[in-house]
């Protein structure tokens, strides 16, 4: 174990014996020197263990003014600030102490003598001439002291920059350069960097010089000099290559990072050449506006979203400037370009160009499949797959009745009929169509599905009418008169709605047909027509209500030949019984049979052929239409006709005979029950009118007469009683 007077010895002999004051530093400066200040001379000798503590530099005799010298805090080294003329002082005695806030010294006073280098800048007339005999009392071959040699120095080259020296005579001198540099040594053993150093492209040299006899033979150990290349701001900031657009979702919040400037500056690291601050140029804010869309960090270089809103499908480039020097006067600066790209998010719902669909009418028996409407939706999103719609009928269709067809990425739907209709079940349909979105909606409030209406009425559908044929034929003489009646289109269903009729391609003007009954006559004789043609007219029958609902059948008419004598007009061959008809004209009819009862006239083939004798009387007054091929049907032509007893001639055509018959019929008025109203004879034991009005007149008289003797009586005798004496008036005796 150690004794414990022997660690109190340790701990005294510090503190009685003083440090030893530090050798004096000697440093050369050229005068006149011609490169970038400052101009770093030499790094202090600093002891490393002192630490907090503050380089203080002062003139001769502890003054505080070191003149145009300085001290680099951080790196320790002394350095000249401005150009020395050796004229005007060749030495500064500086001192450097290491202090503490307070004063206290940590380190020092170490002195150092600057000495100015002579150059040859001033004339002179004279010139001597002298021998000086050096004699060497110590070795003078020893190391030299790191020199700092700022970058692009603008001097004349070979700029000298230090000495060795061997004491020695026959001595060569020879340098080695690690890396290689432009420097050399002349016989002197005088060293010169030879042009301008690059510290981007080296920052230090390690210099070795040997001294050598003229065998190459080395006298000593080779000295070292570090030279070290102190930087000038000669780089400007590089910016990163542009590379592909940043994305940026819309709707991003304040302060989402951008991106980050990554600027690298080849002067020297930490110091203030590569001291490198940012400056946004551009995008500008909006005119009007003092929110910008992105800020930037002057210090880190970090991009991040501003205030102001950007829209989806933008497309910016940001503009930085980044400036060496930390932005002061005289630093360098390069421009670096930022791409952003704004890209979309599904931050809109789709919406219906039309929200009211006008009402659309279709007929109930409309087919299913049919496209009743088209409906367009758009999407103010800018991405394909946000753009996708779905549709659905939300509301109105409970039986199925509808459906929608369309395609996701068109924007269109087609309402489709699926069943059919009924205008008794539902007249109208109110279907409410939604379309939302297949992506799901992001944002704030980016709403629900939004819908349109539409209104779809439902026609009645009538049908149309019906004859009691599809096809008509019919066979009448080349030589028929006008007004023959051919034939009577009617409807199958006699309780229908009345129809009105008209002929279509009558090119010869051959035919006319009643609007109302449906009678086919000759409107002219048919001159031209031949025996054997056929002549064919499209009858139209169109509902007297609806208009728009008409049918039409084909008439075709067969010629037949002429009878080769005219057929004599014959009386009935039986009595035929007289008819009554009553007017206004009602639903009643007289049939009249063409059948004869001669065996020798009925023989022959094919159907009966009615028509109205060519009387215009007759023909106005009158309608005949055939009920089969035997029978027709005779009424009224017109809605009243004169009450009385009428002669119908009708004209019966069968095969090549043609016959007449002569048809009575009685018109009468026709009673609340549309029936005849017929006269009354006499009846027996019955009184006529006149005569019940004789008895009554009569009976009046008698009972008048009578009424008159009864008060001329009364009167007659009240006046005989007034006329007596009152005294003979027998006296009534009271009972």
């Amino acid at each position: 174990m150690v004794p414990a007077w022997l660690w109190l010895l340790c701990l005294f002999i510090p503190q009685a014996f003083p440090r030893a004051q530090p050798a004096e530093l000697y440093v050369e400066v050229p005068e006149n020197y011609g490169g970038n200040f400052p101009l770093y001379l030499t790094k202090l000798p600093l002891p490393r263990e002192e630490a907090g503590g503050q380089i203080v530099l002062s003139g001769d005799s502890g003054m505080a003014a070191a003149g145009p010298f300085a001290v680099d805090q951080e790196s320790g080294f002394l350095l000249v600030t401005m150009a020395l003329d050796r004229e005007e002082q060749a030495e500064y005695q500086l001192q450097v102490t290491l202090e503490t806030e307070d004063g206290r010294v940590l380190w020092g006073p170490q002195p150092v003598l600057v000495h100015v280098k002579d150059e040859n800048d001033q004339a002179s007339g004279h010139q001597a001439t002298a021998t000086i005999d050096v004699t060497i009392v110590e070795n003078t071959w020893v190391p030299l002291d790191p020199i700092r040699l700022a970058e692009n120095l603008q001097v004349l080259y070979p700029h000298h920059i230090a000495q060795v020296h061997w004491s020695g005579g026959d001595v060569h001198y020879h340098l080695e350069s690690q890396p290689p540099g432009p420097f050399e040594v002349d016989a002197e053993g005088k060293l010169y960097v030879t042009r301008e150093l690059d510290r981007e492209a080296q920052a230090e040299y390690l210099l070795r010089v040997r001294a050598q006899n003229t065998r190459g033979e080395d006298y000593a150990e080779p000295l070292e000099l570090h030279v070290a290349v102190m930087d000038e701001n000669d780089n400007a900031p590089v910016c990163p290559l542009r590379g592909p657009p940043i994305s940026i979702p819309e709707l991003s919040p304040s302060g989402t990072m951008v991106a980050k400037l990554s600027v690298e500056d080849a002067d020297a690291p930490g110091s203030p050449n590569s001291h490198i601050v940012y400056q946004l140029l551009s995008p500008e804010p909006e005119e009007g506006t003092e929110r910008r869309a992105f800020k930037l960090d002057s210090t880190s270089g970090s991009v991040t979203l501003g205030a102001a809103p950007l829209q989806a499908g933008q497309n910016i480039l940001l503009q930085v400037l980044a400036i060496d020097l930390g932005g002061t006067e005289g630093g360098l600066s390069s421009t670096c370009e930022i791409a952003v790209v704004i890209t979309d998010i599904n931050d809109h719902a789709p919406e219906f160009t039309t929200s009211q669909i006008a009402p659309i009418s279709i007929p109930e028996d409309t087919e299913p499949g049919t496209v009743v409407t088209t409906l367009m939706a758009t999407d103010a999103d800018l991405e394909p797959a946000f753009r996708l719609m779905d549709f659905a009928i939300e509301e109105g269709d409970v039986e199925g009745n509808f459906g929608l067809d369309w395609e996701p990425d068109s924007g269109h739907v087609q309402l489709r009929l699926l069943k059919n209709l009924s205008y008794e079940a539902a007249p109208s349909h109110k279907l409410v169509v939604v379309v939302r979105s297949v992506a799901e909606l992001v944002g704030p409030g980016p709403g629900s599905g939004a819908t349109a209406t539409v209104t779809v009425l439902v026609e009645r559908v009538l049908p149309p009418p019906k004859l009691d044929q599809e096809n008509y034929e019919v066979s009448v003489p080349v030589s028929a008169p006008a007004g023959s009646l051919l034939l009577t289109i009617q409807p199958t269903d006699p309780m229908s709605s009345p129809l009105r009729f008209s002929l279509v391609n009558d090119s010869e003007g051959w035919l006319y047909i009643e609007e109302v009954s449906g009678e086919v006559h000759t409107a002219r004789p048919l001159q031209g027509a031949q025996p054997g043609d056929m002549y064919t007219v499209l009858v139209v029958a169109q509902d007297a209500d609806e208009p728009t609902l008409s049918t039409s059948a084909t008439l075709m008419i067969h010629f037949l030949k002429a009878p080769s004598a005219p057929a004599p007009t014959l009386a009935p061959l039986a009595p035929v019984p007289t008819r009554h008809l009553c007017t206004p004209r009602q639903d009643h009819g007289v049939v009249v049979s063409g059948l004869r009862e001669d065996p020798d006239l009925a023989g022959g083939h094919g159907p009966y052929s009615f028509t109205l004798g060519p009387n215009p009387t007759v023909q106005r007054d009158w309608r005949l239409r055939a009920l089969n091929g035997s029978h027709a049907y005779l009424t009224l032509g017109l809605h009243w006709v004169e009450p009385r007893e009428h002669v119908v001639p009708v004209v019966v055509s069968h095969d090549t005979q043609m016959w007449q018959i002569q048809v009575r019929v009685i018109v009468c008025r026709c009673n609340v029950e549309g029936q005849c109203m017929r006269k009354v004879g006499r009846m027996k034991g019955m009184p006529t009118k006149l005569s019940a009005v004789g008895i009554l007149v009569g009976t009046l008289i008698a009972i008048g007469i009578f009424l008159i003797l009864i008060f001329t009586h009364l009167t007659l005798a009240r006046k005989k009683d007034l006329d007596q004496p009152v005294d003979s008036v027998p006296l009534k005796a009271a009972v």
